[in-house]
């Protein structure tokens, strides 16, 4: 016996079948919408785990464009590198050299998914542009005499990467150091060097996170002290939206908010907001919990990965940047 009166609204017949459920889903997961945020050590005869990201490696350039390839066949949107260099200095001379490690893995990702994908959508090869994996303090930029970071500075050091990244061959720099007026300078950078079609990744919106502890150790940082002068105070979220605007009014082909889980607030409000795409960064503490959560019994870690990447998705993001990317697009697929 029906106990509400006839005509009253049942909001759960759309959820009564798996298939119906599919039918009326408002939010999609494709591997198109997937970056894969990918590290590559200099010296390295092997690829070696990285403890606190279970199944994440430091790669050799061999194991680089087997990783690609496999992201290649799966179908992922996007590759994102990092480069790790034997040698550091104040200034981070490795990540412009031509021979650089980052400048040889840009060269051996366009080798590979242009080999990969006979017949298939490639990845884009996008390149992380920051100073922090090739400088001996570990900071976003070049330091003064009195151990700040010299915003100006840092903007030369970061036009000149782009240049190198793009004549590597990245089709995408993502400026990461939240320094004042970074996309400026390298779209102005990659223009007069003849890279107009380099498209620029902002992370406009890079909170000071807790969250990016396992980063550290996945790039061998030797960061002392924190980033708090450059990255944003995670109280605040209207400072984030100036930092879009400046972005797009600098040139900014995409803009990112990192990390994305605990900020779904702000990246919804950026998506609101631009008229470029938007990205998220789900990054290695998100990761990692997941990681430690599902190997304790304590989630499902299929249904949990998923349950969170869907939720980067709802809030607004265009393209999602997560450790998973691969395994997610074979899932779906």
């Amino acid at each position: 016996m029906n106990s509400l009166p006839i005509g009253t609204p049942r909001p759960r017949r759309l959820r009564t079948t798996a298939s119906m459920r599919r039918l009326v889903a408002e939010t999609r997961l494709h591997p198109a919408n997937l970056v894969l945020p990918m590290f590559v050590k200099e010296g390295l005869s092997e690829p070696k785990p990285i403890a606190s990201m279970p199944g994440v490696v430091q790669h050799t350039l061999a194991s680089l464009a087997d990783a690609i390839g496999d992201a290649t066949h799966a179908g992922v949107g996007g590759v994102m590198l990092f480069g790790i260099p034997a040698h550091r200095d104040a200034t981070g001379t490795a990540g412009d050299a031509p021979d650089g490690i980052l400048q040889q893995a840009l060269t051996v990702a366009r080798e590979t998914v242009d080999k990969a994908a006979t017949g298939l959508t490639r990845p884009v090869v996008m390149t992380d542009t920051c100073l922090d994996e090739f400088t001996d303090h570990g900071h976003c930029g070049v330091l003064t005499a009195d151990g700040r970071v010299d915003n100006d500075a840092t903007l030369e050091r970061y036009a000149s990467m782009a240049v190198a990244q793009a004549r590597a061959g990245a089709e995408v720099v993502g400026p990461s150091g939240m320094m004042d007026g970074q996309v400026g300078a390298i779209r102005a950078a990659l223009d007069e060097a003849g890279f107009t079609d380099t498209a620029i990744l902002a992370y406009a919106v890079k909170y000071a996170s807790a969250l990016f502890g396992p980063f550290r150790e996945a790039v061998d940082s030797t960061l002392k002290g924190d980033r708090r002068t450059y990255q944003m105070d995670p109280a605040n979220g209207r400072e984030g939206l100036r930092e879009v605007d400046l972005d797009l009014a600098e040139g900014a082909d995409m803009v990112m908010v990192k990390p994305a889980g605990s900020y779904l607030d702000v990246l919804a409000a950026v998506a609101d907001r631009s008229d470029v795409p938007v990205a998220a960064y789900q990054v290695s503490g998100e990761y990692a919990m997941v990681e430690a959560a599902a190997a304790n019994g304590w989630i499902d870690r299929k249904a949990a990965v998923l349950e969170t990447v869907l939720g980067i998705r709802r809030a607004g993001a265009d393209i999602v940047l997560t450790y998973w990317a691969t395994e997610i697009a074979h899932w779906i697929n």
